[in-house]
C-alpha cells in the first residue's frame, strides 16, 4: 500500500509546477493548463485524504472541482477563440481588449 505522504508530495509538486506556470508564463493557453494542474493537484489531495480517513467527502469535493473545471475550460476556450479572431496574439501582456 502506498503511504499517504507520497500522495501529499505528488500534490505539492504538481501544485508548485502549476503555480510557477501561472506566475511565470505569458501565453494564455499555458496559464490555463497550469490552472488545470493546480486544480488536479488539489483533487489528488482530496481523494488521498478521503481514502485515508475512509470518508467520501474528499471524493465528492473532487467531483465538484472537476465539474467547475469543465465549466471553466468551456468558457475560457470560447473567450480564447473570440480573442484569437480579433487579435493575432495570445500573450497575456499584449491582450488589453477587455480593458474599458
Amino acid at each position: 500500500m502506498v503511504p499517504l505522504w507520497w500522495y501529499i508530495v505528488l500534490g505539492v509538486v504538481l501544485f508548485v509546477i502549476g503555480a510557477a506556470g501561472v506566475l511565470l508564463r505569458r501565453n494564455i493557453l499555458v496559464v490555463l493548463m497550469s490552472l488545470e494542474l493546480l486544480l488536479n493537484s488539489v483533487n489528488i489531495n482530496f481523494i488521498a485524504f478521503g481514502h485515508y480517513y475512509d470518508d467520501f467527502r474528499g471524493q465528492i469535493f473532487a467531483i465538484f472541482v472537476i465539474a467547475i473545471t469543465a465549466a471553466e475550460v468551456a468558457v475560457a476556450l470560447g473567450i480564447l477563440v473570440a480573442l484569437a479572431r480579433n487579435k493575432s496574439t495570445l500573450k497575456v501582456d499584449e491582450v488589453t481588449i477587455l480593458k474599458g
